[in-house]
């Protein structure tokens, strides 16, 4: 599966942005897709993550409450909705997808290139 990550920009800090990452294939509602990102200097680390049917998602503590992952498999698509924003934020956002029925899976073997997004103070 080939993944396409879209959607980043330069908003200001308490602004809105949705992520998409478009997956080539017709099995696509058997992956599980993760968003990570990586901040200048820093690891990569994991957002959010949704179950290939969107019956479980999964966030890292630094954007529950402000981030929301969805999917629709009709359209190939994840999405990651990003609300009230934060400078931290700053990142290159990657989506992965890994054929995973179930759970999350501990790795992902397909990535996306990612998507830059900024947000200003």
């Amino acid at each position: 599966v080939q993944l396409q990550a879209s959607g980043g920009g330069v908003v200001q800090a308490g602004g809105s942005l949705r992520l998409s990452c478009t997956a080539s294939g017709p099995t696509f509602m058997n992956y599980a897709v993760g968003w990570f990102r990586q901040a200048p200097g820093k690891a990569r680390e994991p957002v959010a993550q949704i179950t290939y049917n969107g019956g479980r998602t999964y966030y890292s503590d630094s954007v529950k409450g402000r981030f929301a992952v969805s999917r629709d498999n009709a359209k190939n698509t994840v999405y990651l909705q990003m609300n009230t924003l934060r400078p931290e934020d700053t990142a290159i956002y990657y989506c992965a997808a890994e054929w995973y029925i179930g759970g999350i899976p501990k790795e992902y073997t397909f990535w996306g290139r990612g998507t830059q997004v900024t947000v200003s103070s």
